[in-house]
């Protein structure tokens, strides 16, 4: 599903953000990776939409040879790929309908399936009652149920979601978190950024640890088990 074989990122300003990576996603995995802010999460992202190229290394996502994908297929492959932004992007002057079928649009959909299909993740994500409302009316749970609408609505194979809990209350968090591994049940790809330590303890999904654009930690759903319960005993 996705792959990175040596990949490294060097900036104009001559740091690092990323050193030889190397790792694996399959696909209907649930992945959260972590680390300190700087250590080269968002980079990972954006290199895998192809908002940014290696320095160095390859990167694939399902057949797509990202690196060397010609730039007219950059939105065959984007549409593969669900991304819930950090700070969420949403347009402030267009409701919250109209800022997710946007994305349909975008896509060429004809408008009667568009309407369709942004109602439809509307009703999925829980806020349908808030269509007609513009971002400003919404609280932050409820913006960031937008935002996964609107990455979810073209039905994309991947979700990259970049701290979908950020700022947000815990049970607000959670209930992100669920609809995250709702999403996953039905064979999507999720790699989520967070820094919830309690998230990431109580799900026990994988665990990719980066720290100055290295990758320091990979474990796999048993052994963050495995660490909770022996965490739990010491206490």
């Amino acid at each position: 599903m996705i792959r990175l074989d040596k990949v490294s990122k060097k900036f104009p300003t001559g740091v690092f953000a990323l050193s030889d990576i190397s790792l694996n996603v399959e696909k209907g995995e649930f992945v959260f990776l972590v680390g300190p802010t700087g250590s080269g999460k968002t980079t990972i992202f954006r290199l895998l939409i192809r908002d940014l190229l290696p320095s160095a290394g390859s990167i694939f996502v399902n057949d797509f040879d990202v690196v060397k994908l010609p730039h007219h297929k950059i939105p065959i492959l984007r549409k593969k790929i669900g991304f819930v932004f950090q700070d969420l992007k949403l347009l402030m002057d267009r409701t919250i309908f109209e800022n997710i079928i946007l994305s349909c649009e975008i896509a060429n959909m004809q408008k009667q399936e568009a309407e369709k299909k942004t109602g439809e993740v509307l009703e999925k994500v829980g806020i349908a009652d808030h269509k007609d409302k513009f971002p400003i009316q919404l609280s932050g749970g409820e913006l960031q149920r937008a935002a996964l609408a609107r990455s979810l609505v073209l039905s994309p194979e991947v979700i990259l979601a970049d701290e979908p809990t950020g700022n947000l209350d815990l049970a607000t968090s959670w209930a992100i978190v669920n609809q995250l591994c709702e999403i996953n049940k039905k064979g999507t790809t999720i790699v989520m950024v967070t820094h919830n330590v309690e998230i990431v303890k109580k799900l026990s999904k994988r665990v990719i640890g980066l720290d100055k654009g290295r990758l320091v930690r990979d474990e796999s759903p048993s052994s963050v088990g495995r660490r909770t319960s022996e965490d739990q005993v010491k206490k």
